[in-house]
């Protein structure tokens, strides 16, 4: 399978755990990512990848109109129903590439995605295409995982994540965030940077681990070196990790 389809496996058979999950549901980056977004009650906004919905229902009491975007139709479903739950009937939800949207150009005043983008197998595709259906002076809010700076770290870090979940492509450093949206014209406004405690069974259940891939993790982990160990904080106990500590980074970026 290529990379899109094993996103739509991977989170058509974990739709309602992201519902759920404490990391997307209760994250402060989400009150920290809609105080930014300074949305007005005639605004029109687009939710990218939006899982379980959590960030378009958060922005539905805001503004006139949502739009949530996600490849995955399960991950519509339970977010329409997770919406629609919270009483909210100015959304509406369309199946679809973020590389590739179904919109006109100069569409929308906010566009949000939010822990989504380490999915994405063409990035810069889907920086060009926020930027085109943006209008001009729209916001861009994007907050996902974030890679160190360091190579080392780097690479423990996508490794790990790569073998937990096969649709995960890469956790793009901070620099290189900048990068990409500073050469498709977009004007960096405001960073926040979260850390993010991992439970590590949390952390693996919610892919659906064996207990092989599990093992196999608990023991990469166990086995790092110690700058690794410490840069993510990895906790264990009597030989099985309880948890570590990864890092995400929250940007406000505007189309000129």
């Amino acid at each position: 399978m290529d990379n899109k389809q094993d996103v739509k496996h991977q989170f058509g058979r974990s739709a309602d755990s992201y519902v759920s999950s404490k990391i997307h549901r209760l994250g402060s980056d989400l009150n920290t990512l809609i105080e930014m977004a300074h949305a007005d009650e005639s605004d029109i906004a687009l939710d990218v990848a939006t899982g379980g919905g959590h960030t378009a229902n958060a922005l539905a009491p805001l503004v006139r109109h949502v739009t949530a975007l996600d490849l995955t139709p399960e991950m519509l479903a339970s977010a329409g129903k997770f919406i629609k739950g919270n009483g909210h009937s100015n959304v509406d939800f369309v199946e679809g590439d973020a590389e590739n949207m179904p919109f006109e150009d100069d569409t929308f005043d906010i566009v949000t995605c939010r822990i989504a983008p380490h999915h994405f197998p063409n990035i810069k595709e889907f920086v060009k295409e926020v930027y085109r259906v943006l209008k001009p002076g729209g916001h861009f809010l994007l907050n996902d995982n974030t890679a160190p700076e360091k190579d080392e770290f780097d690479d423990f870090y996508n490794k790990i994540e790569k073998l937990r979940d096969f649709s995960h492509f890469r956790a793009w450093k901070k620099t290189e965030w900048f990068q990409m949206l500073e050469m498709e014209n977009f004007e960096i406004f405001e960073m926040h940077r979260f850390e993010k405690r991992f439970e590590f069974d949390d952390w693996c259940t919610r892919m659906h681990l064996t207990d092989t891939e599990i093992k196999n993790l608990n023991s990469i982990m166990l086995n790092a070196d110690e700058d690794i160990k410490h840069k993510f904080r990895i906790h264990e106990s009597n030989g099985k990790i309880e948890s570590f500590l990864g890092e995400a980074v929250l940007l406000k970026a505007v189309k000129r």
